[in-house]
């Protein structure tokens, strides 16, 4: 046989399973970038779970099974999916094809090149002993970090006083909440959302942080260490 023939034989051979996506150059820092729009909603740091689970050592793990996550939907857990080149590159082009039924919101990349480069930074960034590179989310800046939104994950564990809850008093439809700074502020109650962070970036006990969630200072969210803390610290009172 032909020894071009049987090069070229060889060499399909090895890219038979190598998603397409995947066999173009690819471009790490271009990858980085296009993982920040995963960054609102999945962390490189193992078991710093967001609204999905991390994606620390994700190859080679099987769908739904990472122990510290906890919302994984029923159609995932029972996918039988494992984690590799070609499911990931699938998962990330549509996730509802791999998976019908699956409860994550992204609607997928159709871009092949954007893909690749988002797969090559991830297979690296995930790899055990890694250090993840920091995300605007993680250090707490950009617009996401100041307007409070998904994914956004400043540490709460040292608050100044305009953002440390003392006091939470409820009256007719408007909730008025005092910092340590001794200043009160008035919110509708559809615009005040109560929430916990039990993690380690997650207020002190009996410590609550007030986190601003909107562009025109009218809604905001009260971050509770504990769930019990809730109730005992909201009083009715005009």
């Amino acid at each position: 046989m032909d020894r071009r023939v049987v090069c070229a034989m060889a060499v399909l051979g090895l890219t038979m399973g190598i998603p397409n996506s995947m066999t173009r150059a690819q471009n790490l820092p271009q990858g980085e970038r296009v993982f920040q729009a995963c960054a609102a909603c999945h962390s490189l740091e193992p078991d710093r779970n967001m609204t999905g689970p991390s994606l620390a050592e994700l190859w080679s793990r099987k769908a739904g099974t990472l122990p510290s996550f906890h919302r994984y939907s029923p159609a995932l857990k029972s996918s039988g999916v494992v984690w590799n080149d070609q499911t990931l590159d699938e998962w990330i082009k549509d996730p509802q094809h791999l998976v019908p039924g699956n409860t994550m919101t992204f609607q997928g990349l159709e871009n092949n090149q954007q893909r690749g480069d988002l797969l090559a930074f991830l297979k690296r960034a995930t790899q055990p002993g890694h250090k993840p590179p920091q995300t605007a989310q993680q250090q707490g800046g950009g617009m996401m970090g100041m307007m409070g939104g998904a994914g956004s994950v400043p540490s709460l564990r040292k608050l100044d006083p305009e953002d440390r809850v003392q006091a939470i008093q409820y009256c007719g439809d408007t909730y008025k909440v005092t910092t340590a700074n001794g200043k009160t502020r008035d919110f509708w109650e559809r615009n005040l959302r109560f929430k916990t962070d039990s993690s380690d970036d997650g207020p002190e006990k009996n410590a609550p942080a007030l986190v601003d969630a909107g562009m025109m200072g009218d809604r905001a969210d009260v971050i509770f260490a504990d769930p019990q803390e809730i109730a005992s610290m909201i009083t009715h009172q005009c």
